[in-house]
């Protein structure tokens, strides 16, 4: 089992000295990776609910900063050497594959291969309409922004035709470090979702929406395991093998819940920092280091 840091980049983890900190202690503390989340921008007095929150609010609330993920992992990465940086997650169909490629081999290439692209689809529709994007066309956009990066990373010239994304002899440089591209994250809490990483993904990066703020161990592990049933079953109606995908979730530094969660085929698991304050981070993060990754 992996272990990641998650929740960077929002609220208080967006300030530079905090990022920085908790980059160099994780790494230092044996975490596996560092994820941090990515919105354009949220309408206010939005209508639509994040399935993630229990009042509905992007995390943090709608006051929280929240930096641009790509160029925040940039930075983590000149001063890191050995932990994966991931999106988690990207709304990818809000942004043009040419963009995504070329931001995310730079990353790859600065990074000197530890990209992560966690990508979704989006839960907003009030941002996709600020944006001029049609809300119900965002999992095409999600599924051929997919296939074009594969062919931008792969393919030089790239051509790509599609009904939103259409080229033809691009190039474009540079291609990322790591072989096959950069390893493409699914998030999502569907069969939709599920059916994309088993399509066209490197691993799926299931999350359970939060109706009760409540839900227990049993229910999450439920939800978990229902979810990596359902990419199970899209696998095989896509010929793939199930084998060897890369499947991360959130939870808490709990052992227990974390041994259980490998049992069910979930290969990393991210968790927050209690603390926002350097010394309560040093001390959290030692504490996972010590008590969870260790044992690992």
């Amino acid at each position: 089992m992996k272990i990641g840091m998650g929740s960077m980049g929002i609220g208080p983890f967006a300030d530079p000295e905090i990022m920085a900190h908790v980059a160099r202690t994780a790494e230092r503390c044996g975490f596996e990776s560092l994820w941090m989340p990515d919105h354009s921008a949220i309408p206010d007095g939005h209508q639509t609910k994040c399935p993630y929150t229990p009042d509905g609010e992007i995390p943090g609330g709608p006051d929280a900063p929240l930096v641009e993920p790509i160029a925040a992992l940039s930075f983590v990465a000149g001063l890191t050497s050995k932990i994966k940086l991931g999106t988690g997650i990207m709304i990818l169909p809000q942004r043009h594959p040419f963009y995504v490629a070329k931001e995310v081999a730079t990353l790859d290439q600065i990074s000197k291969g530890r990209a992560l692209l966690g990508i979704g689809s989006g839960w907003c529709a009030e941002e996709f309409a600020a944006l001029g994007l049609d809300f119900h066309q965002r999992g095409k956009r999600t599924d051929e922004a997919m296939q074009a990066l594969r062919v931008l990373w792969r393919e030089d010239p790239s051509t790509f035709k599609g009904i939103h994304f259409n080229f033809e002899r691009i190039r474009s440089f540079p291609k990322p470090i790591q072989k096959g591209g950069v390893p493409i994250l699914v998030g999502g809490h569907s069969r939709a979702a599920a059916r994309r990483a088993a399509r066209y993904g490197d691993g799926f990066y299931p999350l359970t929406p939060i109706v009760d703020s409540d839900l227990s161990k049993i229910d999450f592990l439920k939800e978990i395991k229902g979810l990596i049933a359902l990419l199970k079953e899209e696998c095989d109606k896509a010929g793939r093998r199930f084998d060897g995908f890369d499947i991360t979730t959130g939870t808490g530094p709990d052992m227990d819940m974390i041994r259980r969660l490998e049992d069910i085929g979930v290969t990393r698991v991210f968790m927050s920092s209690p603390a926002a304050d350097r010394d309560g981070i040093t001390r959290a993060l030692e504490q996972i280091g010590n008590e969870i990754i260790a044992r690992m």
